[in-house]
């Protein structure tokens, strides 16, 4: 072993190998050098092309003018172009997305600084035609495409407007929606109801695109939603009232509800889908193209452009109090003092961030304050668990006058617990089965916020390793037996909020090691088989997205710095001593800590499986410097 370095505390026995040592300390001045002045690291999140098309078609329908930045994000959407014409949402998705692919097109025309005849375009426009047309394309983008003037609504409302009426003990009413469901839901049905369209007169035709007739076309493709749709309109028809006024009263009670759930910078929810959805729901309500509702909401979702290799990225939404919490506790435990300005700076931007207001989490959690921290950094009443328990572990050594936070943030993650011992996202108790008859594409992720194990397992390494509960406590004997409940034949568990069975399972053991489950558990021993049998040659690990659209493990069939970092991180703490899969695994790491490919700009995230995907900026040097780390603590002290 050289000992020719040492880590940033200084401490002899913080004396490692020179190569995990260089590895930690080329990370730590990267994180050095891209942390802000306030203390939070603003790395993009990064979800493809479809914010910035949107954002061209909302400007140009609004007849808003803003040339560069249209420029920009053209110049952006050309630059993910395949060669075929097509777009893909990631690396290995075949021969592209037609969904993608419309998005860009008509954005790219709407632009008005590119023509059909372009060789680009005319090339994707063959890719769409060949792909089925419009008809193809996601619920989303026809809905895009009808309030734009390019597409027929239904004739029917698949989702009355009049379910935001229902009584809260009625089995399907608005708050059984996930808040992400209300958030997009509410503008949709107040577009449907009212069936709005807006074209103006420099707006593109694409209805050479269409390969069938507009009452050809079915919206929805499945007919078991009809039976719920009469039980909900059963409920509707039970309502006291006139059903005109009742209908107005629904149309009232959603325009209220945005309104009231506007962020302080003017978005809905801090979310771009929602906020451009509510624009145009606004607009069918009579709202003007400059009222200051409208006018601040666009200005809003502008102000969350960012920069990505020299071209303009609207945001889904900033992610800067989700890389700030997961950095500040890794560069803990990688050695760095919390007293250190770079911890101390972060800790006092999450500190700023935690929430005091309540928010809709509190209908199905009366019994909490708010205490909370969300994921953006204009959130400020959608907390999420996995944010607050990352923060949590950031600030965990912060002074005895700071304790208040430190004791609400607990207080309110700890009643947040589902019934059924896991942790959901952001509301307790929301993942009604009946939902997933509801006629929504990618129901399954848009309308429910279920237990999962990547959540489950994190909370229950954040109470091993950063309270004293004990573990006995039923809050942890809860979610352990949920988490061993829900554990797959093959040893994995599925990560919701990751890519995705790796992810999960990293979540999952580093979890269950915490409260004292033995790494000779049947479980443990599975999972960890589960995650050797799939070590490439090259000593990491790679998984595909195609694994949440196929509800199984697709190997990506090369190596990533985030997969890898998360099964050694596994591997590491249920290991005695570095085996020879921990130290290919590790050899891996260090050797492609500076690499830049397609595999470094994969998604490792994902908000809806086969449709919305995540590439974390930061996950490249968190996970690795926290795999690293936790190396050289148990093996090289």
């Amino acid at each position: 072993m050289c000992l020719a370095y040492r880590c940033f505390c200084g401490r002899k026995e913080c004396w490692g190998t020179m190569d995990t040592v260089k590895g930690i300390r080329w990370i730590i001045e990267t994180l050095r050098k891209d942390q802000s002045p306030d203390g939070s690291w603003a790395y993009p999140f990064d979800t493809g092309i479809t914010t910035d098309a949107y954002m061209i078609i909302l400007l140009r329908t609004l007849e808003i003018n803003d040339e560069d930045l249209i420029a920009g994000l053209c110049q952006r959407i050309l630059s993910k172009q395949q060669k075929n014409g097509a777009w893909k949402l990631f690396y290995d998705e075949g021969e592209g997305n037609i969904t993608a692919t419309l998005d860009a097109y008509y954005a790219l025309i709407f632009s008005g600084l590119y023509r059909e005849e372009d060789e680009r375009l005319r090339a994707a426009k063959k890719f769409i035609l060949t792909n089925g047309g419009l008809s193809e394309v996601s619920m989303l983008t026809k809905i895009m495409l009808a309030l734009t003037g390019q597409y027929k609504w239904p004739s029917f409302t698949p989702l009355p407007i009049q379910i935001i009426l229902l009584p809260n003990d009625f089995p399907i009413n608005f708050f059984s929606l996930s808040v992400f469901g209300r958030s997009n839901l509410t503008p949709i049905m107040i577009l449907a109801d009212k069936k709005f369209s807006i074209k103006t007169a420099n707006a593109p035709d694409l209805s050479d695109l269409k390969l069938i007739r507009d009452d050809e076309d079915e919206w929805i493709r499945s007919s078991e939603w009809r039976s719920l749709l009469s039980f909900i309109q059963d409920g509707v028809k039970r309502l006291l009232g006139i059903p005109r006024e009742l209908h107005r009263l629904a149309l009232e009670r959603a325009e209220k509800y945005m309104l009231e759930h506007l962020e302080r910078d003017g978005t809905f929810y801090s979310y771009f889908s929602s906020t451009f959805l509510m624009i145009f729901a606004l607009l069918s309500l009579g709202y003007k193209k400059t009222d200051p509702v409208i006018t601040k909401a666009i200005h809003g979702i502008r102000a969350m452009k960012c920069e990505i290799n020299g071209y303009p990225h609207m945001q889904y939404t900033t992610a800067n109090v989700w890389n700030t919490s997961l950095i500040g506790y890794t560069l803990q435990a990688a050695g760095i003092s919390h007293e250190n300005p770079m911890v101390t700076k972060a800790n006092k931007y999450l500190l700023s961030r935690q929430h005091d207001r309540f928010g809709d989490w509190a209908v199905h959690n009366p019994s909490s304050l708010p205490g909370g921290w969300g994921f953006s950094d204009v959130n400020t009443m959608n907390p999420d668990v996995d944010d607050t328990t990352a923060s949590l572990r950031s600030i965990s050594r912060i002074s005895s006058q700071k304790r208040t936070a430190w004791e609400r943030g607990i207080r309110w993650f700890l009643t947040m617990q589902n019934d059924n011992g896991g942790w959901p996202a952001f509301e307790k108790n929301t993942d009604s089965k009946l939902l997933e008859f509801l006629p929504i594409e990618k129901g399954q992720f848009l309308l429910m916020d279920p237990s999962c194990a990547d959540l489950t397992g994190r909370t229950l390494e954040f109470l091993g390793n950063y309270t004293n509960i004990p573990t006995s406590h039923s809050v942890i004997q809860n979610a352990v037996n949920w988490l061993l409940k829900n554990q797959q034949k093959n040893g994995a568990w599925y990560g919701r909020w990751g890519i995705c069975y790796i992810y999960g399972t990293w979540g999952a053991i580093t979890g269950l090691k915490a409260v004292g489950i033995s790494k000779s558990h049947p479980s443990i021993q599975k999972a960890e088989a589960w995650l050797r049998s799939f070590q490439n040659s090259d000593g990491g690990w790679g998984e595909s997205c195609q694994s949440d659209i196929k509800n199984t493990y697709v190997p990506l069939k090369t190596s990533t710095l985030t997969d890898t970092a998360w099964a050694l991180d596994a591997l590491i703490t249920i290991a005695d001593r570095p085996t020879t899969p921990i130290q290919k695994g590790i050899t891996y790491l260090l050797d492609s800590l500076e690499k830049e490919d397609w595999t470094t700009d994969y998604p490792k995230g994902q908000g809806m499986g086969g449709a919305f995907y995540i590439h974390y900026h930061s996950y490249r040097y968190i996970f690795p410097l926290l795999a690293l780390a936790h190396y050289r603590k148990k093996f090289e002290y």
